[in-house]
C-alpha cells in the first residue's frame, strides 16, 4: 500500500492507536499523510510524541487516551500543551501500565483486565468511568478494572517487513506495537524497507519478528518514515528538527511555515527538507 491508501481506509471519528513511544519509532510518514487529509474528530490512543502533537496542532483530535505526550529529549510536546491548555481535547490520562493493560484486554477480547496500577491516585478521581472490582478469591482485594481499549485502526512503524505483513523490529525495544495491532480491527504497518521473507530470518533472531501477517492488513514502504523520531539502529532522534517543530507552536505564522515546508509535501520532499538521507542516517542513537 501507499500512505494515501491507508488514509483512504480511515474516516472521521475513528479511534486510532499509534505505536512507538514518545520520540521513538513513530509512524510519522503515515501521521503526515493524515495531517494532509480532511480527517477530523479522531480519538488517539498513544504513548504520545510528535504523532499526537502534530495532529493536535492541526485540530484533528477530539479525544486523547494517553500515558504521556513527550519528545523524550524535550519533556513535553508544545502543540499538545497548547491544545490541552486551550481545552480543545477530551482526555483520558492514565498510568503507562494501564494503557498497555487496556490494549492487552482488547487483544484478548476481554472487557477489562484487573490491575493495581491507578488505584489511590488522581487517575480514579479524573476518570470516574473507570470502575473497580473485588477479587472473588479469599484475598478479597479491590482492583482497578482497566477497560479494553478497542481500536478501529492501528498504525505502527518497523524496520523491515515482507509483502505478506510480517514485521521485524531490530531496535532494543518493541514497545507495545504488537498489542496495538492485536487490539485493532484494521492494522497498517509502515517500514523502512520491504524485503523477501528469507531476508527477515537472516537479519535477526526470531524474537525480532514482532508482527506476523495475521496482525497486519497493509504494509507501506516508507524509508525514514519514523523521522524525526528514532528508528534504531537506522537513525536516532532528530533533536534539531524537534526544536524547530516545537518552536513553531509559539506563533500561527511559524506553524503555517512549518506545515508548508514539512507537512504539505511528498515524502521525498520531506527528506530533502530535513537535510537528506545521509544526514538522517548520521543521527546517533539516543542513550537513556
Amino acid at each position: 500500500m501507499t500512505a494515501s491508501d491507508v488514509v483512504a481506509e480511515l474516516h472521521d471519528g475513528m479511534t486510532i492507536g499509534i505505536g512507538g513511544w514518545g520520540a521513538r519509532r513513530k509512524p510519522m510518514a503515515l501521521i503526515r499523510a493524515i495531517a494532509r487529509s480532511p480527517l477530523k474528530d479522531l480519538t488517539l490512543v498513544s504513548y504520545g510524541g510528535p504523532d499526537v502533537g502534530l495532529l493536535c496542532g492541526l485540530g484533528k483530535v477530539r479525544k486523547l487516551v494517553f500515558g504521556f505526550v513527550s519528545l523524550d529529549l524535550i519533556p513535553l510536546d508544545a502543540h499538545f500543551r497548547a491544545a490541552r491548555q486551550a481545552g480543545q481535547l477530551e482526555i483520558m490520562e492514565i498510568d503507562e501500565g494501564m494503557l498497555q493493560w487496556g490494549l492487552r484486554a482488547a487483544m484478548l477480547r476481554l472487557p477489562f483486565l484487573p490491575t493495581r496500577a491507578g488505584l489511590a491516585c488522581d487517575v480514579e478521581r479524573l476518570n470516574p468511568e473507570i470502575k473497580t472490582v473485588q477479587s472473588p478469591y479469599p484475598d478479597g482485594e479491590t482492583l482497578l478494572a482497566m477497560p479494553a481499549l478497542e481500536l478501529d485502526a492501528a498504525l505502527v512503524h518497523v524496520d523491515q517487513a515482507d509483502e505478506r505483513g510480517n514485521g521485524q523490529i531490530l531496535g532494543p525495544d518493541p514497545y507495545f506495537d504488537d498489542l496495538y495491532c492485536g487490539a485493532a480491527k484494521r492494522r497498517f504497518v509502515s517500514c523502512e524497507r520491504i524485503v523477501e521473507t528469507d531476508q527477515l530470518l537472516e537479519s535477526g533472531p526470531l524474537q525480532t519478528l514482532i508482527l506476523n501477517r495475521t496482525l497486519t492488513d497493509g504494509v507501506v514502504e516508507a524509508p525514514f518514515g519514523a523521522h524525526p523520531t528514532a528508528c534504531v539502529p537506522g537513525y536516532g532522534i532528530d533533536l534539531e528538527h524537534l526544536k524547530t517543530y516545537s518552536a513553531a507552536a509559539k506563533e500561527p505564522d511559524a506553524w503555517s511555515a512549518y506545515r508548508e515546508r514539512f507537512v504539505d509535501v511528498t515524502d521525498e520532499q520531506y527528506i530533502d527538507a530535513v537535510g537528506g538521507a545521509a544526514k538522517i542516517e548520521a543521527i546517533p542513537e539516543p542513550v537513556f
